[in-house]
Formats: structure tokens, sequence, C-alpha cells
């Protein structure tokens, strides 16, 4: 009975929490033609890690994770690019800019392609470093009012899994190429969100296509502390490096885009980077990385937003 019900919330794509209804919806950004859609993730318990991988997914442990809402797809230039350039904002604004939205530190305008040449229009937005994908989520809390950030690593494990405990959600390797955008496949690039089938939580491109951000420092032995077993459990980072991403990307092979894989961002990534210090904005050898949104349950307190949104740069020579 308890699978029946599962199964029938899942096809209707909402979940209740108590009293409250969890559902799928599509957001707004005020002012502009824009708008992006959130997939409800039901509170639980899975094992995180795999018996089978690296060191650093080891051991196994049970984490217990609270409801929230996760983007459909990969964040899209279509979506970054307001935040990148105030004079594209404008321009494509149905009204005048927000004060509280022009107070927002933007980015430093790259001095490369960053599209690197693979397309634009819902492509996912690629090579923003961990504090440049903060700092979107906080322009668009001044655009919407909603707190979006980006998932802890417990998170995007999980909803990547959508309730699977196989190294790939979807089940046998065979089947790869309906699901991700990665080096056999790939052609060498990224490619349109959406394009390949969905996990059951209606997540798209968990799989390649780019890897994805999350918020943890990454701790090659984070699993055997106590803390990794705690509910909602998070490396808080502070230090710049390593930070986890999660995924694999066009360029990886299969093994690398399992959902328990995990990978460190690397100051490599900005070797060609002429400034000093160097920028905190982008990650210029880095045309593999790009972002997701999170949407918690239930939302922060504004002193717990302020602290998330407005962390100190740490300088990067």
């Amino acid at each position: 009975m308890k699978a029946l019900l599962t199964f029938v919330l899942l096809i209707n794509s909402f979940f209740c929490i108590g009293q409250q209804k969890l559902e799928s919806y599509r957001q707004q950004i005020e002012g502009t033609g824009l708008a992006f859609t959130m997939q409800p993730v039901p509170a639980g318990e899975f094992m995180m890690g795999s018996a089978h991988g690296k060191a650093d997914e080891l051991p196994l442990h049970p984490v217990k994770l609270d409801a929230f809402w996760m983007a459909a797809f990969e964040l899209t230039w279509d979506l970054y690019e307001p935040f990148l350039y105030r004079d594209f904002e404008v321009s494509h604004s149905t009204g005048i800019v927000p004060p509280k939205v022009d107070a927002v530190t933007r980015p430093t305008k790259p001095y490369l392609d960053m599209t690197f040449g693979m397309g634009k229009e819902n492509h996912p937005a690629l090579a923003m470093t961990q504090y440049n994908a903060i700092q979107y989520c906080k322009w668009l809390y001044a655009r919407t009012g909603v707190f979006y950030r980006l998932p802890t690593e417990a998170e995007w494990e999980y909803a990547c899994r959508a309730g699977s405990s196989a190294e790939y959600a979807f089940g046998e390797l065979k089947d790869i190429d309906q699901y991700a955008w990665y080096q056999l496949n790939s052609g060498g690039k990224t490619h349109e969100v959406g394009k390949k089938k969905p996990n059951r939580w209606g997540l798209y491109d968990l799989y390649g296509n780019v890897a994805e951000w999350t918020y943890d420092q990454y701790i090659p032995g984070f699993y055997s502390l106590p803390k990794a077993s705690a509910r909602n459990p998070v490396a808080v980072p502070d230090k710049l490096y390593a930070h986890v991403i999660r995924g694999g990307s066009y360029e990886d092979m299969a093994a690398d885009l399992r959902s328990a894989a995990r990978h460190a961002s690397d100051p490599s990534w900005k070797q060609l980077d002429p400034q000093i210090p160097k920028s905190n904005w982008w990650f210029p050898e880095a045309p593999f990385v790009g972002m997701r949104l999170v949407r918690p349950l239930p939302t922060p307190s504004k002193s717990e937003i302020d602290a998330y949104y407005d962390q100190p740069v740490i300088p990067d020579y």
C-alpha cells in the first residue's frame, strides 16, 4: 500500500508535508519574460556513497533530508545573462530595474567567450565560480523574493538517485545514452538542456552535460565524520578550494557520471587568468562546470539568508 501511494504521488508530481502540499511550479522572474521550472523532492532517507566507487565515496552511510524543490534543468544562459550584464537586463525588462536588484554586485565581464562556441540559447551557463553561482542566487532573490541556493552535496545525490540505490538511477549502464551527454555521445560540447530523459522526479541532465556546483567543501574523508550522517548534512565551506561538483560533464566517461561520484574544484581552472588577484567570478579553463537551483522547505530566516548570500570574498592569488 505504501509503495502504491508513493507511485501515485510521483505520477501527480506533488508531495504532502504534513498539511502542506509540495508541488512543481513555474517561477516567473518579475519584470522580465523569463521563468524556470522547480520540481518537488520529498523528504526521506537514503544510503549516501558507493561501495563500488572511489575511496572518497566510502563509507556508505544513512542520510535524512527535509523536502525541497530542485530546478528541473541546469541554469541556462537565457536565465543567467540578465544577472551577468546590467545593460542586457535593462533591455530585456518590462519596467525599471528595482534598486534592490541594481544593488546586487555583478560579475566582472569575462574577457573570453564563456560559451566557448558551444551555444547559448537553452544551453547551460558555464564556468562560473561557486561564489559567482551564489551571487546569482542573491540576484534571483532580489528579483523574486524567493530564497534560492545551491544544493548541498547530500541533496544533490538524493535528488539524482530519486529512490534508486543503483550506481545510476536509470538502472543499466547500457541505457546511459538515453539520459546523459558524456564523452562518447556529446561531440565534445554541451547541448540544450532537457533533450535527454528525466529521472523519476522530473529532473533532467543530472548526469553529464555540465557538472554542477554544490555548496559543500570537498573533504575526501567527510563520510567518515559523525556529522555526515546527521539530518541535512553539509560540509560548510570555509576555504576557496576545493568545493564539490557533481554529475560529471560532456567531457567525462560514464564512470564519472555515477550518482555517488564526487569531484573537486581546482585552482588550475584559473591558470589562464591574467589578473592579480585572479577573478572571483570565472574559471576560464572550466567550460564543463555549471549550476542548478534549489529551494528549501521551509524558508530560512532573513538573517540566515543574508549570511548565506553575503559571505566575504576569499582572494585567489
